[in-house]
């Protein structure tokens, strides 16, 4: 029996009511493949962790999470904590860094019975590669003077090995799909890197010649996302252009409350750790209406990690099916409580 040994850290907020739910998913899926096991090892680091210790996780939290087969996380944030940088830095950032998680993967696809704001959604299904360890988001610059003369630096890093291995990961999922590829660049207006971006593209595709290939400017990519977002498959982004990328597939989804993402190691030398897009909501929190959704799509991305797909199909087929049935919490659109509609799921699971 294949047993998967997986960390999971509620965090904050509705994280501690989700994780639960997803877990129960994931027990269900466990029992009717009778081919595999989890075992569950609860952290409790978060805000409330915080709080008392004046750090989000122990000093050796990271050599001791790197044991695992991953990491499974619900949400971080809480008012209590500001500034907001604390939380996500001491925690979510932290692990992203020390494990070598470069990459970050987020789906978005039409569901039946989850009202798009779009007019003609068209069935799209779109996956966005976001590098995940440099870019825009590098910790590099600073800020001099004060009051008129203050100024701000933050220094863009852009390493040909991380650009090139975001890029692979990109076209070898895309083999896997439908078998495009799609680079969001802004080289007419961001002089060094951007440009540096599309030549590492151009080498990296002859690599890939059976994969078509596109690219566009970020701006108007962003734009085609909202009309005419079933024509993408797998689009490559850096850190800051996918991370806006993926919150408007969320938007176009319908909810962002339902859509997952993985952080991918690709080396193997640590795991890789999967997260709900959705924050900690701490206004429901306590109230049983949470939506469960975004953390149970997220295990659906670690069974596929671990190479269950078939797996992970189903529990898609099911969540497909209850959304399409209603079977919805408040934010979505239905009136169904946190604990009905993850129900609702393992019961369609058992009867699939």
């Amino acid at each position: 029996m294949q047993k998967y040994e997986i960390a999971v850290i509620p965090g904050d907020g509705i994280g501690k009511e989700v994780v639960p739910e997803a877990l129960k998913v994931l027990e269900t899926l466990a029992d009717i493949h009778g081919g595999l096991s989890f075992e569950w090892t609860p952290f409790p680091w978060s805000c409330d962790y915080y709080v008392q210790h004046g750090k989000m996780m122990p000093d050796d939290g990271i050599q001791t999470l790197q044991n695992f087969n991953a990491i499974f996380l619900g949400a971080v944030g809480n008012p209590q904590v500001v500034p907001d940088h604390i939380s996500l830095w001491g925690l979510l950032i932290n692990i992203r860094r020390e494990m070598e998680q470069s990459i970050n993967i987020r789906p978005a696809r039409y569901f039946k019975g989850l009202q798009s704001p779009l007019v003609n959604p068209k069935d799209f299904d779109l996956i966005v590669v976001r590098e995940n360890s440099e870019g825009e988001y590098s910790e590099v610059g600073g800020r001099i003077h004060k009051n008129e003369d203050e100024i701000a630096i933050q220094n863009a890093i852009f390493t040909r090995k991380g650009t090139e291995r975001a890029m692979r990961y990109a076209f070898e999922l895309a083999q896997k799909r439908r078998g495009h590829v799609t680079s969001a660049t802004k080289s007419n207006g961001i002089v060094h890197s951007m440009p540096f971006w599309d030549g590492v593209f151009d080498e990296v595709k002859k690599d890939y010649s059976e994969v078509e290939t596109a690219s566009y400017h970020i701006d108007a990519l962003a734009a085609f996302f909202v009309s005419r977002p079933q024509v993408f498959d797998v689009i490559v982004a850096s850190n800051l252009f996918g991370d806006i990328l993926t919150d408007i597939g969320g938007a176009i989804m319908g909810s962002i409350g339902i859509a997952p993402a993985a952080n991918i190691n690709v080396n193997g030398k640590y795991p890789s750790m999967f997260e709900p897009v959705h924050g900690s909501a701490p206004d429901i929190y306590g109230k049983g209406i949470a939506n469960p959704v975004g953390q149970i799509w997220t295990a659906k991305m670690m069974l596929d990690h671990f190479g269950e797909e078939e797996l992970g199909q189903h529990l898609l087929d099911a969540m497909e099916s209850v959304i399409g049935e209603g079977i919805k919490t408040v934010d979505i659109g239905g009136a169904a409580t946190t604990k009905e509609v993850t129900e609702a799921l393992i019961q369609r699971l058992k009867s699939l």
